[in-house]
């Protein structure tokens, strides 16, 4: 179980099943047997659109590589989760703007991916994973690709949304820095937590 703005990280060797259960958790993949509750809904048995809407109101993620639309500025990649929902389009873009303020972006939102470094395309897709409101943030290997000064940098960046938002994170992680700096500290070994 996972509190309400807490910071875990799943740690342990290549292998081990970390990104496996990431994506079940987060209803990218489904489990093989037993059932996944976020909350007090079991999501484990939602399907098609019903999952979908669900996992886009509820759930964040922040990958390795970033994921963003090339063809697409900082502020409509931030944009595009809130777009898919039916909030106001206007909301979703004054919330978009907010997030990539606080992420130190507000001089790029009409920046291209291809013109934004590794660290700015990551709190990119940072700002695109809060700006539904997630009841949590399933972050796998956020830092893999950034170079340290960045990587110290996104790991503040947790530790400050959850100051700011109360916001929940379960991150998958090699990184020992990050590990430690969390409330708690999971390991995994052979597909089962140990």
């Amino acid at each position: 179980m996972i509190n309400p703005g807490e910071i875990v990280s799943i740690v342990g060797p290549s292998g081990s099943g970390k990104s496996t259960l990431l994506h079940i958790l987060g209803t990218l993949d489904k489990p093989d047997r037993g059932d996944v509750f976020l909350g007090n809904e079991n999501i484990s048995r939602l399907q098609g659109n019903k999952l979908a809407g669900f996992r886009n109101k509820h759930i964040g993620f922040v990958f390795q590589f970033h994921h963003l639309l090339p063809e697409f500025s900082a502020l409509e990649n931030v944009c595009i989760p809130g777009w898919l929902t039916s909030r106001n389009k206007n909301e979703v873009k004054q919330k978009a703007e907010e997030l990539l303020r606080i992420l130190g972006l507000s001089h790029r939102l009409e920046n291209k991916p291809n013109q934004l470094s590794g660290g700015e395309q990551q709190r990119v897709a940072v700002a695109r994973a809060l700006v539904n409101k997630p009841d949590i943030v399933f972050a796998d290997e956020p830092t893999g690709n950034l170079d340290t000064a960045n990587a110290k940098e996104l790991h503040q960046l947790f530790f400050d949304l959850r100051k700011e938002f109360n916001q929940t994170f379960l991150i998958v992680t090699h990184n020992e820095e990050l590990a430690q700096l969390s409330d708690r500290t999971l390991t995994m070994k052979d597909g089962k937590i140990i």
